[in-house]
This record gives structure tokens, sequence and C-alpha cells, in this order.
């Protein structure tokens, strides 16, 4: 051969080894990347091309599937009481792609998850419709119901949690929206409206947002006085006197209860004393204060497994900011999710366990494929301490600002705190109304409750309280729970 043709072969060799190694890179190491990227078509094709399988509370579907009559698309997701468990179930859109557990667990519920493999390949032998399989949930139903019909026309959001497990029992935010709405492919007037609007009715208020906590912090920062040892008797006067001073400031801390001066922290708890608790945060120290925070979950995501943003304790605060932030102003900030597990973990004798909502994931024939267990996540006070709290916290409700919580059940005693939390430039803002609480019988507590109203509807700003707002709320999903476990 002479060199000219030499040179040709050579070079036409390097093109064809240069596209074999181009073609096995496409096909085997970007082949995930490019099957699930955004502008694959074929993948909400194949997504929407068989009914999805179903989300689960209670035994019964909340979701389903429908013939969109499409061209591309030939099944469409639908929802039952779709407003109430969009926090829950997200959306499953075919335009929009998908949000929470819809998105989380997509392979599952459309088949095309690798445990599903078997499933698959019997289908075509058998020649049966390829199916998904679905999402078993933690929810309880009536429990779900009570929270958002509690809600009702308010802007709020409320958590419950079952506090030996941590199984999420209702997650609920308003205003909601109702994912069919969005489903389908010539939905854009639907999403442009709940996309642009001013209410944010797809922002998930339970997880995503985060919100000054005001007096129901008040639970942390005496869980941290009682593990420093700074209180050891919670029926003992502590000093502190009428009008204390914030540190490196003159001004001093306002009360709005009568009766602070030297009050027991038992006592300050059940009126909301500022003054004893933000002297007390002081005493703590920053540092102090961050751990326990920390311990309860403060400063990290929490995932359940959809995303929750991570609450705040600012740890650099100065000796002035964190006595503010003792009482749950200055820069302390938190999600409902977050206040349900410090209420959770104080009912279950100081033990926290990892939140979660999704029980079970099952084949389409109904096979158990991953079943979620129990796990403590931290130990945040302890046993004796947790009691000692939770005696504080049922004087709160059985003596002071709690009382519209208490479920008047024969052999179930509550728990809770109560709070306002001021927010907006000196406060101009109408405040949230907070309350966290938990119910306890004699074979432990099966429900701790966080629910923020973050406006409420008709309400003037000098009525705005945790107790006469939140409280209800949180009594109705207890009662709930509680009936629904006989």
């Amino acid at each position: 051969m002479n060199k000219p043709l030499r040179r040709v072969a050579i070079f036409c060799g390097l093109l064809i080894l240069a596209l074999l190694l181009r073609d096995n890179w496409l096909q085997f190491v970007r082949a995930d990347e490019l099957n699930s990227h955004a502008d694959n078509k074929r993948v909400q094709i194949e997504r929407y091309a068989t009914e999805r399988g179903n989300i689960i509370v209670d035994g019964k579907p909340i979701t389903g599937s429908v013939d969109s009559g499409g061209t591309y698309y030939k099944y469409k997701r639908t929802y039952v009481n779709g407003p109430m468990w969009a926090p829950v179930t997200g959306y499953a859109s075919q335009v929009y792609d998908a949000n929470q557990i819809e998105k989380l667990e997509d392979g599952i519920l459309t088949g095309n998850d690798d445990r599903l493999f078997f499933d698959r390949t019997l289908a075509m032998f058998t020649g049966e419709k390829k199916k998904g399989g679905d999402v078993v949930t933690t929810l309880n139903g009536a429990a779900q119901k009570a929270a958002f019909e509690g809600l009702g026309g308010n802007t709020g959001a409320v958590v419950a949690i079952e506090p030996s497990t941590g199984k999420i029992l209702a997650l609920a935010s308003t205003p909601s929206y109702d994912p069919s709405t969005i489903a389908g492919s010539d939905d854009e007037k639907a999403w442009v409206a709940l996309d642009t609007s001013k209410e944010k009715p797809m922002l998930n208020r339970a997880l995503r947002e985060i919100y000054p906590p005001g007096s129901v912090f008040k639970v942390v920062t005496a869980a941290a006085a009682l593990e420093s040892g700074k209180v050891k008797d919670i029926d003992a006067p502590t000093d502190t006197p009428e009008g204390w001073k914030i540190p490196l400031s003159t001004v001093p801390m306002v009360n709005h209860a009568g009766g602070c001066a030297n009050a027991s922290i038992n006592e300050a708890l059940r009126v909301s004393c500022n003054s004893v608790f933000a002297k007390l945060g002081d005493d703590v120290g920053v540092e102090k204060m961050n751990e326990m925070a920390e311990k309860f979950g403060f400063n990290a995501e929490q995932f359940v497994p959809v995303r929750s943003a991570a609450s705040v304790y600012d740890k650099k605060a100065d000796r002035g900011g964190n006595a503010l932030s003792s009482i749950g102003q200055f820069n302390t900030a938190t999600t409902p999710l977050q206040m349900a597990m410090v209420a959770a973990a104080i009912a279950n004798d100081g033990k926290l366990m990892k939140p979660y909502m999704i029980d079970q994931l099952r084949a389409p024939n109904l096979d158990v494929i991953k079943q979620n267990e129990p796990e403590q996540m931290s130990q945040p006070v302890s046993p004796e301490n947790a009691q000692k709290l939770q005696a504080m916290m049922e004087n709160v409700v059985s003596r002071g600002t709690g009382g519209k919580a208490d479920v008047n059940m024969d052999g179930v005693k509550v728990g809770g705190k109560t709070g306002t939390a001021q927010h907006g430039e000196k406060n101009a803002k109408r405040p949230y109304a907070w309350f966290i609480s938990y119910a306890k019988t004699d074979q432990g507590s099966p429900v701790a409750v966080a629910v923020i109203v973050e406006d409420a509807e008709g309400v003037g700003r000098e009525d705005i309280s945790g107790g006469g707002l939140a409280g209800p709320i949180a009594k109705s999903v207890m009662k709930a729970v509680l009936k629904s476990r006989g």
C-alpha cells in the first residue's frame, strides 16, 4: 500500500474508533443521564403511557389515573380531595414534571424502578399491562381532614407526628391547590395562575416556609436550662427582676403577662414570661442554646422524604441577640415540622425519632419491596427532664394560656405551649399565631402537633393569639388521632 493510501486508511480507522468510543460513551456512560434529561420528551411520554401506581392513605388510594385522550400522553393523573392532600402528594404533570412524593417515588409509581424489573419481565411473558407500584404513607386521614378543615380560609400549616415512631400523621398547608388542574397537557392557564398567585398556594408551608416561632420556642429554652443544670427545680423562683434589661442594651424586656418577677420556670411557661426565658437563654449561653436547638433538629434540612427547609438558631449571636433568640425572636426561624418534632421529643420522654411519611413501597402484586422502620434521631433531653417539661406544658393547658386545646377526654392529658410571634420591620405586620402540643394516655403519647396560623381570615390584630386561633386546630387534630385509635 502506498503512503497516501496508508494515511487515508489510518485516518478512517481513527474516525471509526472515535465513532465507537462516542457511541459507547452515549449508550453506556451517559445513558441514565440522557434517559432522565428534562428535554427528553420520550421520558415524559413513557411516564404517562400506562396507569401510575397510587399513593395510599388508610389503605385507600388518594390518587388515580384516567385516559386523557391525548396524542402523546395516554393517561392523566387524578387526585381525591386534591387540595387537602397536595402538601403530601405534590403534583404529577404531563408538561410541568412532578414534585414531592410524585417525583421522589416516580420510579415506583411508573413501574420503571429497578426493583420492579422482575414484575416488568413477567408482564412481557404473560401479556399483562405494565403497572406501577404503590406508595403507602403513614398519614392518618381523619387527622389530615381535621387539620385542613381547621385551617379553613386561613393561611397556615399543621404537622402531626406519632412521637414513638416519627410517623407523620398529618401535613396540611393553606391556601392549597388541586393538583388535578395542572395534570394535563393543556393546563398552562391553570399553571400560570397558581405560579403567579400572591397567595402562593403551591408553597408547602409545613415544610418549606420558616417563621419566627415566638413563645413556642421557650420550650427549647426550658430544655436547655434543665439540661445545663441552670434550673433543677421547675417550681423554684428565678432571679429575674421585672424590667430585666437585654444584655448590651439599656432596653428592658417587655412582658405581656403579670407576675413575672422572679417567677419559677413552671409559672413563667404557664403565663409566657419573656423576661424569665430571655434571662435563662443568657444564663445558658449561645453555645449551649445552639447545641440544644441542633439536638432538636435546627440548622439542618430534614428529609421526610420530601425536603424540609432548615430551621435556624443563630450560633453567632451576641448576648443580646441570644437573649432575644431564646424567646423565639431575633434570627430564630422554624418550620412547622421542626416545632412538631420538638413537641414529639418531649412527649416521647426526650427521645426524638426521625420524622417520615412513607411507610412502605409496594410492587403491583402488593409485595412489599421496601418497609421503612422507625429510627432514633437524637436524645435532646433526659427522660427525667422530659417529664419536667411535660408537667410544665400540661400546666399551660390545664391552668394557663392553652386551655382551648384540651381534648377533654378521660385518661388523656394534653401538654402545650402558645406563641404569638411578632415580625416585620418594627413588628408592623400581623403576628403569627402558634401552638405546639401533645396528647398522652397511660400507653404513651400517640400524637404531637404544631400549628401556625400565618394570616387569620377576618380576625383583628388585637385578637390574634396562639391559644385562641391555633389551639383549637391542634385540639381537633389530636382528637381525630385519639378517636381513630379507639
